[in-house]
């Protein structure tokens, strides 16, 4: 994201890559997630366990802006890039450090994913998706892998600004995947309500059940030929769905009539009644009735057909770009696009150790310095 606004971001990397870059891969190192994560930077290969490794980062911060660390809190220094470090090298520095559970407290020694961080939180049961043995499902997509990421670009965002106006001189920011807000607003939201944990989890599955069963308005229907989307929050937007599909549901005369538990029985037949109709007519023929109704639904696609899309098209959201490796590459462009300039990337991600030369020479070393480095197992 930052590099979509300009920033130039350099990728420093262990000589054998990323771990993402395995995951479905396209070619030898190189993998989707990967491609699609780091548009935008250049990369460099170095081993920070070495100290001509460490002397090659610490060139690179003296001249950065931002630094980005995102690992267990013991281990930056351990490959000697923690903040006391890196802010002596340079002392305007905006470091930004993104742990699982933060810096302090029992979980802090802990590795998390997405998933971990998911079921800490209390995400993955507030979803209201199990298996068939009972054990809750994650979330897909990765939204606090992906929600820590907006919040760095936000933070280092704010803190350059921060600088600028003279407010601040070097700052050191810490964030944790745990407290992310689209992770743990739900939970905040639950506990706001001062009920005991115990009852507080039985009312709140008791809630679940009943919604689910009788969950009318906010929800996917099959259609004729396809699925459509309809999300209805108010009992204006009740009523309009309501009567432009023909279907009476008498709970909404009923003060908290779509929650009650004497009402879960009129739901399912309210319910069952709304999925035949919806079936009638085709996704497009809806979408024309809810449009004029002021009705909020939208078509289901598939992730894949989302590229192809006509109001992403209409809004530039598309870029086409040159990889490498992959060859020719669509993807979703810039999530932020001012008016009356370009945000449009000039690269992909980068190859492992792909930018190693073009960057050492930047930093002062002569192509004997590069080439010495490299035989020694250094760089990549």
């Amino acid at each position: 994201m930052l590099a979509d606004l300009g920033a130039e971001v350099v990728k420093v990397e262990p000589l054998d890559g990323d771990p993402w870059r395995a995951t479905t891969p396209f070619a030898p190192g190189e993998g989707r997630f990967f491609l699609s994560l780091n548009r935008g930077k250049r990369g460099l290969a170095v081993d920070l366990r070495r100290p001509e490794g460490r002397a090659v980062a610490h060139g690179l911060v003296a001249g950065a802006d931002v630094v980005v660390v995102n690992y267990r809190p013991d281990t930056p220094g351990n490959l000697g890039i923690d903040w006391e470090t890196l802010s002596a090298v340079n002392p305007r520095l905006v470091y930004v450090e993104a742990t699982a559970f933060g810096r302090r407290g029992p979980h802090s020694h802990r590795p998390g994913y997405d998933l971990i961080i998911q079921a800490v939180s209390g995400l993955m049961t507030a979803d209201g998706k199990s298996s068939d043995a009972g054990l809750p499902l994650p979330v897909s997509p990765a939204v606090a892998d992906f929600g820590t990421g907006y919040v760095i670009a936000w933070a280092s965002c704010a803190s350059l600004l921060a600088t600028a106006l003279g407010m601040m001189g070097s700052q050191f920011l810490e964030m944790s995947s745990l407290e992310t807000p689209d992770v743990t607003e739900e939970l905040r939201t639950a506990w706001r309500a001062g009920l005991p944990a115990a009852d507080l989890d039985e009312r709140y599955a008791e809630a679940r059940a009943r919604a689910v069963s009788t969950n009318v308005y906010y929800r996917c229907y099959e259609t004729a030929d396809s699925q459509v989307a309809v999300a209805c929050l108010s009992p204006t937007l009740r009523r309009r769905f309501m009567q432009v599909i023909e279907v009476d549901d008498p709970r909404l005369d009923i003060p908290g009539g779509l929650t009650a538990p004497e009402t879960v029985e009129l739901g399912v037949l309210v319910l069952a009644t709304t999925e035949i109709r919806l079936k009638e007519r085709t996704t497009a023929e809806w979408l024309e009735v809810f449009d004029a109704a002021g009705v909020p639904a939208g078509p289901v696609n598939r992730i894949f057909e989302l590229i192809d899309d006509p109001q992403v098209a209409a809004n530039d959201l598309v870029v086409d770009l040159h990889h490498p490796t992959a060859g020719a590459v669509r993807m979703l462009g810039p999530v932020i696009r001012p008016v009356g300039s370009e945000t449009v990337p000039g690269r992909t991600s980068p190859r492992i150790g792909q930018h190693d030369d073009e960057l050492l020479s930047e930093l002062g070393y002569s192509p004997e310095d590069v080439e010495r480095l490299r035989r020694d197992g250094v760089i990549g």
